[in-house]
């Protein structure tokens, strides 16, 4: 939200906030997309809110999943056109593009199990996706300690704690998939 108010503001505070001004459109959907599949994706997988006699999950899941098109594809276009910054490297780039296409993947997928009725598929696809888009939060916490005991990190050193958060996630998100008992076929609802 604060490079959104920086935009909105018309000044850039870093070198990595400059590079959006040239085309902001893509970076202000990503942020917006992002906030919307944060928040009401997050419900998504509440027990809950998924039972047969809620309309939540259906209702919010017209949001959420374009939402996280939009954030995905808009991942993309901004890893492909805007250009780099020091700290970016080719393996960070090559990073971005396979969550990217991942995250990408998962929700067209979620969306293929949705219409043959196959909920767990459909939920294990969208918590695969859910967990690629918070990747940015876990990356605050794979950095932290290295800014704490090492500085800055280096292009080689930030693309592999970048990766390390999407890896903890997606690495979660299959741990709690795996785990999950089968579930009854029938009038159940998709989650």
């Amino acid at each position: 939200m604060h490079r959104l108010g920086n935009l909105a503001a018309g000044h850039a505070n870093s070198l990595e906030d400059g590079r959006f001004f040239a085309a902001p459109a893509p970076v202000v959907m990503h942020i917006i997309a992002v906030s919307v599949f944060a928040i009401l994706g997050a419900f998504q997988f509440a027990p809950a809110l998924r039972n047969p006699s809620s309309c939540w999950h259906r209702t919010a899941g017209w949001l959420v999943l374009p939402c996280g098109l939009v954030a995905s594809l808009t991942g993309l276009w901004m890893t492909q056109f805007y250009p780099q910054i020091a700290t970016d490297s080719a393996l960070l780039y090559s990073i971005r593009l396979v969550v990217g296409v991942a995250m990408t993947s998962f929700l067209i997928l979620a969306v293929v199990f949705l219409r043959k009725r196959a909920f767990q598929a459909h939920g294990a696809s969208m918590m695969r996706a859910y967990a690629l888009g918070m990747g940015a939060g876990t990356q605050v916490l794979t950095h932290l300690p290295w800014f704490v005991f090492a500085g800055t990190p280096g292009p080689v050193a930030r693309a592999l704690l970048m990766g390390a958060g999407w890896l903890i996630n997606i690495g979660i998100a299959e741990a709690i998939i795996r785990r999950l008992p089968p579930r009854q076929t029938g009038r159940s609802v998709p989650g």
